[in-house]
C-alpha cells in the first residue's frame, strides 16, 4: 500500500533551460499532488557529491519511486554511459534487473523522434512508458503517473469468482444458458445485427431448461422442495431480469415484444401436469408457478420503469396459445393465467407457525432484495395487472383472476408513479393503452364493480385494504397540460 506521502526521486539530462523548466514544472504538480520529489535542482546544494547523491537517491529503500524523464540527450548519454545520466544509469538498469519487484522505476517520455518514437534508453524499449510528450494527451497521462506513484491503478483486477453454476451438477444449475445469455445481452447492449436471432436463442433455451427443475415428491417434506427450488432459482431469475431490462432499454420493438410473448407461451405448459402425468397433486407444479409469476411481474416491471408502454400493452392485449392441453379447453388464454394459488406455501406457512399474512408476497418481497429493482415497482406491476384484468373481466364477461401478493405491502394511499405522471394530459395519452382505455371516464365502471361489490378489492387482515381509486389517480389524471 502507498505511504501518505511517497517519496520520488527525479533523474533527468541538464538539456536546456526549457528542458530544466519543463521538469521542474512536472515537479512542483507531484508535489501539489502530495508526492515528495527530490529533485537536484531543490535537494542538491554547493558542496555537496553530485554521484553520491544520484546513487544514493537511486539505491535508497526509502526512495519509493523513481522517474527517469527521458528525451533525446537522455537516451544518447544512457545508451553510451556517459556524463551524470550515464552513472544513474549504471546503478538504475542493474537495480531494473536485479530486483524481481520493478515497480520503482519508470520512464517518461518528455520527447519523440522524427517518427514518433519515444526517446528511452536501450535497456528500457521493452518495458511500459508514460507520455507526456503529446500537450493534448499530458493531463490524462499526467494521471496515470500519479496513479503508478500512489500504486492506485486505474483498472484493478477483480476478485476470483466462483465455478459458474452450470458445471455443477445440482439440478438448478442444468438450464445452461449462461453462454447463450452473455451472447444475447451483450447483442441487445451493442446493438449487434444478430441480436433477435441470439435474443431467441437464449429464450428458448431458457424455456427448455426450466424442465430440470421438476420436482418428484419421493423423501422428505414437499414444501421445502418447492421452497428450495424456488431459492434454487434465483441466479437464473437475475439473469433473465438482465434480458428484460436491457430489451426495454435498448431494444423495444414489435419484434422483441413478440419475442416475450412466445417465450411466456413456452413457459405457460409448466403451470400444469403433462400430458404423460396421470397421478398428480395440485401443489406439485408450484415451484413452476412461482417462478413463471414472477418472470411476468418482472416483465411489466422492466418495461414500465422504461416507459415502455406499447410493450406492456401488447403482453396484456394479446392472448397466449397453450394448445390442447390436459387441463384446460381454450386453446388461447388471458395474461392472468400466470398467476396462481400456491397452497404448497401456504401448508409451510402453516407447518413452521410462520405467521404470514401472504407468504408469496413475503416471498416475492425477500427476493426483491437481490434483484437491483425497488419492491415499490413490483407493486406498481402488480397493481397494473390487477386493474387491468379487472378491466378485463368486466368487458367479458368472467371472474377477475388475477392475484395480488406483493400489495399487502402497500402502505400509502399516494398514486403509483406512472399513474401520478398521468395528470399530464400528453402522458396519459401515451400511458392509457396500458390500460387499453380511450378516456379516463372509462375507468369509472372499474370503481361502480368495486363499490357494488361486482369486483373485489384485495384486503388482508386488520382490516387493511387498498384504495384503487387513489393509486390510480383519478381524481388528477388528465387534469394537467
Amino acid at each position: 500500500m502507498a505511504t501518505k506521502n511517497p517519496k520520488l526521486f527525479i533523474s533527468y539530462s541538464w538539456t536546456s533551460p526549457d528542458h530544466e523548466a519543463w521538469v521542474i514544472d512536472l515537479a512542483t504538480s507531484l508535489r501539489e499532488d502530495g508526492v515528495d520529489v527530490i529533485l537536484d535542482k531543490w535537494d542538491l546544494k554547493e558542496g555537496h557529491d553530485a554521484y553520491k547523491f544520484m546513487e544514493q537517491m537511486v539505491s535508497d529503500p526509502d526512495v519509493g519511486k523513481v522517474v527517469m524523464v527521458c528525451n533525446r540527450e537522455y537516451a544518447e548519454k544512457a545508451n553510451e554511459r556517459s556524463g551524470g545520466v550515464g552513472t544513474e544509469t549504471q546503478i538504475i538498469s542493474a537495480e531494473i534487473y536485479a530486483k524481481a519487484d520493478q515497480d520503482k522505476f519508470v520512464a517518461v517520455a518528455a520527447e519523440r523522434d522524427d517518427n514518433g518514437r519515444p526517446f528511452v534508453p536501450v535497456y528500457y524499449q521493452s518495458r511500459i512508458y508514460v507520455d507526456l510528450s503529446d500537450n493534448d494527451l499530458y493531463a490524462k497521462n499526467y494521471d496515470q503517473l500519479v496513479r503508478w506513484v500512489y500504486d492506485s491503478p486505474l483498472h484493478i483486477k477483480p476478485p476470483l469468482g466462483q465455478q459458474p453454476g452450470f458445471l455443477s451438477d445440482s439440478a438448478s444449475s442444468k438450464l445452461g444458458t449462461s453462454a447463450s445469455f452473455r451472447r444475447a445481452l451483450e447483442a441487445i447492449r451493442t446493438q449487434k445485427p444478430y441480436r433477435l436471432g441470439a435474443l431467441r436463442d437464449y429464450l428458448d433455451r431458457f424455456a427448455r431448461g426450466i424442465e430440470t427443475l421438476r420436482l418428484d415428491r419421493g423423501q422428505g417434506v414437499f414444501d421445502d422442495k418447492v421452497f428450495a427450488s424456488i431459492e434454487e432459482f434465483l441466479p437464473y431469475r437475475n439473469e433473465v431480469l438482465e434480458v428484460f431490462f436491457a430489451l426495454s432499454q435498448y431494444e423495444n420493438t414489435p419484434e422483441t415484444h413478440r419475442a416475450l410473448h412466445r417465450f411466456f407461451e413456452q413457459l405457460l405448459p409448466y403451470l400444469e401436469r403433462p400430458q404423460h402425468v396421470t397421478c398428480w397433486n395440485d401443489g406439485d407444479f408450484d415451484n413452476f408457478r412461482f417462478i413463471v409469476h414472477e418472470l411476468s411481474l418482472y416483465a411489466i416491471v422492466a418495461l414500465l420503469k422504461y416507459e415502455r408502454f406499447d410493450g406492456v400493452a401488447y403482453l396484456l392485449r394479446h392472448r397466449y396459445y397453450v394448445g390442447a392441453g390436459p387441463s384446460t379447453s381454450d386453446a388461447m388464454v388471458p395474461f392472468s393465467t400466470f398467476w396462481r394459488h400456491l397452497g404448497s406455501l401456504h401448508d409451510r406457512n402453516q407447518r413452521l407457525g410462520l405467521r404470514r399474512l401472504d407468504p408469496q408476497g413475503d416471498l416475492l418481497e425477500e427476493r426483491a432484495k437481490v434483484s437491483g429493482v425497488p419492491f415499490y415497482q413490483v407493486m406498481q406491476a402488480d397493481f397494473t395487472l390487477h386493474v387491468r384484468d379487472c378491466l378485463n373481466s368486466l368487458r367479458e364477461g368472467r371472474n377477475q383472476e388475477w392475484g395480488t401478493p406483493t400489495l399487502r405491502s402497500v402502505r400509502s394511499s399516494q398514486s403509483f408513479e406512472i399513474y401520478a405522471r398521468a395528470e399530464s394530459k400528453q402522458y396519459f395519452e401515451v400511458m392509457k393503452q396500458v390500460l387499453d382505455i380511450n378516456a379516463k371516464q372509462d375507468l369509472r365502471p372499474l370503481f361502480d364493480a368495486y363499490n357494488s361489490g361486482r369486483l373485489h378489492i384485495p384486503r388482508w387482515g386488520l382490516g387493511f385494504t387498498l384504495n384503487p381509486e387513489r393509486l390510480l389517480g383519478y381524481a388528477e389524471m388528465a387534469t394537467r397540460p
